[in-house]
């Protein structure tokens, strides 16, 4: 494949609901806000030269997050219809890559890395690909052909993208231990992946 020919975008337009008035997304890892720390990592990823652009999806009543971002080189994908449900981003993340292959990469999956991103952007050869923890078990990051694009309009509420999946079914590339589907929604699962990880 071409250099360039694949944008990435980090989903971060959703509510936190589950954090009972914490921001997920904003949690500190390594004394950085959860969200800027990703967006570096994808933003580290862009020098293989396989990954074009960065977006993030955001939601416009939660300025802290487009705060936790500046001075980033991304483009900020404003999501007004974000109680919609990850539909909505995923929405506005097509229409933003139309024409290029795209990588969605959930915000709040403190374990993966700029490795993780290069070595998806760098297997991406026209098929669907989802990432997979060393079990098998299928997670994120997860590339789109473009052609696959369309369709996401067609997507509502908080369903994401399983149906097109359906209709392009991915590859699994194995990410090592469990960064594939390490995803932290609750205080609970802040503290216990804090205490196991050493953070």
């Amino acid at each position: 494949m071409s250099k360039g020919h694949l944008r990435l975008v980090l989903l971060a337009a959703g509510s936190s609901r589950r954090m009972r008035g914490g921001d997920k997304l904003l949690e500190p890892v390594g004394g950085v806000p959860l969200l800027r720390r990703q967006a570096l990592a994808c933003l580290q990823a862009v020098a293989g030269g396989e990954i074009g652009a960065v977006a993030v999806t955001l939601d416009p009543a939660r300025p802290a997050r487009l705060a936790a971002l500046e001075g980033l080189a991304i483009t900020a994908l404003p999501v007004p219809d974000a109680e919609a449900g990850m539909s909505a981003s995923l929405k506005a993340a097509a229409h933003w890559a139309e024409g290029h292959a795209l990588m969605v990469v959930p915000a709040d999956m403190p374990e993966l890395t700029a490795q993780d991103f290069h070595k998806m952007a760098t297997a991406y050869v026209g098929v669907s690909l989802r990432a997979c923890d060393d079990a098998g078990v299928p997670g994120h990051p997860v590339i789109f052909p473009p052609e696959a694009l369309p369709a996401f309009a067609e997507l509502s509420g908080d369903e994401g993208a399983r149906a097109i999946l359906r209709a392009y079914p991915p590859e699994l590339i194995p990410l090592p231990g469990k960064r594939a589907t390490t995803d932290l929604d609750t205080p609970e699962d802040w503290a216990a992946w804090r205490a196991e990880a050493g953070v």
